[in-house]
């Protein structure tokens, strides 16, 4: 049987697992709320290994290992900063909006949760917050659908619109039958398989090399990849070297993102209550940092098993973002590379699902029922958001088909985007008793603004916008609502009553 037979055939198995989780978790669903939230009944095991999943994409695989390939261990701070930012994300936000949210009229939402903590009569701050979470998921899914083009295109040699379209289908397919449910249990499964293969793929090239030892001497003097004039990357294991401190910074900066994106911490809303959040973490963190530890043995591996073996190819010769793949292909029986090549598969599906299923929410629950006078029924709520769902994919996908650097640059931003317009308001939500309606709304829309114009601009050329783009909306919300009325007496009484459940909880 041809190598791509058995390869197809791994395609096959995992694609049909994913819909066989969806259909399952189709027969789970009863009510609108387990449809968007599993009915705050989610195991923070599968919380943890969903949020890491769809958090990580294809970077984890392709983006991380080919850097630290090509230019060495200064590529790491990105990956610190995350790692950082992820523990700070379970260990401050997961336990208080899990009790907070359910306090504040059971919201089951993101920004539903802004407009209940702070009784805005106005709707606008779940307006403005809903709009952000639908543009730029947007073309998110969009960018993640081309992602699955290209993965086809250069893992079967296919046509990109094919895989693209057969990508979109089946994440389509579970997240519209299963919702919530379906899209945090195929996400952990997708992480379960990342995190395997990011372990067995290192181990076993280690073992294939004659020396191995010599992984820690080869890339600084030998001859790799894109270094072929007889000395090697001297720098390569190197944290700070030739490295601005200010490029140190943005990359650690990353770590900023954690608090504002609504995909992740939709998940700390589901649990089944704050204690939860302690295991959440650990789990969550331990699968975070065994995996990039893995992703930067597959570079550092990598740089003497190709360097060692130059008859070995590397499809990516460019940025060398396939040499994941590519010891997969090489060192394993066809059908076990082919389950190592739907790790990248699964990791793209995996933040596709989770944001698809983010958007259609905001579009049903978050400018639709504002819109709308009379509550429909559980039904039509759950028929609706599915609607949502082919919707927004739809939308997405064309996009999709020709991509252009103006969509695939504005994904760029997103990350940034919703840390500074959504990071520093889910803070000051969670931990500032003084904020206000005035404060929230002109903090999300300073953070989003500045992103835009400094990344736009020469000076993102130099810091990441994240930067100013989280210290000015901080800045805004605390002087705005200084300088406006205060919260009333009955929000800052449910306040206290989140702060107490909390901790009632924890202790």
């Amino acid at each position: 049987m041809a190598d791509q037979t058995w390869h197809i055939l791994a395609i096959i198995i995992y694609m049909l697992t994913m819909l066989a989780i969806g259909y399952w978790s189709y027969r789970q669903t009863n009510q609108y709320e387990d449809y968007v939230l599993a009915g705050r009944g989610l195991n923070p095991f599968v919380a943890a290994m969903s949020a890491g999943a769809s958090d990580m994409s294809g970077w984890l695989l392709m983006g991380l290992p080919g850097a630290l390939f090509v230019t060495g261990m200064s590529e790491l701070w990105i990956a610190i900063g995350l790692i950082i930012g992820a523990w700070a994300n379970w260990k401050w936000v997961a336990p208080r909006l899990r009790a907070y949210s359910e306090i504040a009229d059971d919201s089951i939402t993101l920004p539903s949760f802004f407009e209940n903590r702070l009784k805005d009569d106005s709707r606008l701050l779940r307006l403005v917050s809903s709009v952000v979470i639908v543009i730029f998921f947007i073309f998110y899914v969009s960018s993640g659908m081309v992602a699955g083009g290209h993965y086809f295109e250069s893992a079967f040699g296919g046509q990109y619109i094919d895989g693209m379209l057969i990508v979109a289908f089946i994440t389509v397919a579970y997240t519209f039958i299963g919702g919530f449910l379906a899209v945090s249990y195929t996400d952990a499964v997708q992480g379960m398989i990342m995190f395997c293969s990011l372990i067995i793929v290192p181990a076993m090239a280690l073992i294939a090399l004659d020396s191995p030892a010599s992984i820690w001497t080869w890339a600084p003097s030998h001859d790799y990849g894109p270094y072929t004039s007889g000395v090697g990357n001297p720098t390569y294991f190197s944290l700070v070297s030739g490295i601005p401190l200010l490029v140190i910074i943005s990359n650690l900066a990353w770590g900023l993102g954690y608090f504002g994106q609504p995909h992740i911490i939709i998940r700390f809303m589901a649990l089944r209550s704050p204690a939860d959040a302690s295991f959440g973490r650990l789990v969550g963190i331990s699968w975070m940092t065994i995996s990039i530890a893995g992703a930067a043995f597959v570079a550092i591996v990598g740089t003497a098993y190709f360097g060692q073996n130059p008859g070995f190819d590397i499809v990516d010769k460019q940025n060398y973002e396939t040499i994941f793949l590519d010891m997969g292909r090489l060192l394993f029986h066809p059908l076990i590379g082919g389950l190592i090549l739907t790790a990248v598969l699964a990791a793209i599906m995996s933040t596709i699902s989770s944001q698809l299923l983010v958007t259609s929410t905001s579009l049903i629950e978050d400018i639709f029922k504002v819109f709308k006078k009379d509550h429909p029924s559980e039904s039509v709520m759950i028929n609706l958001s599915r609607t949502a769902v082919v919707l927004v994919a739809i939308i997405a996908g064309v996009l999709s088909i020709n991509p252009s650097d103006s969509i695939l640059g504005l994904v760029g931003f997103a990350w940034a985007g919703f840390g500074a317009a959504f990071g520093p308001l889910v803070l000051f939500m969670l931990y500032w008793r003084r904020l206000n309606t005035a404060g929230a709304l002109a903090g999300m829309i300073t953070g989003a603004v500045v992103v835009f114009a400094w990344g736009s601009s020469r000076l993102g050329d130099s810091l990441y916008e994240m930067v100013p783009g989280v210290i000015a909306a901080t800045l805004t919300i605390v002087i705005v609502s200084l300088s406006t009325k205060p919260p009333s007496v009955e929000i800052t009484e449910t306040f206290n009553r989140a702060v107490e459940r909390e901790q009632h909880e924890l202790f």
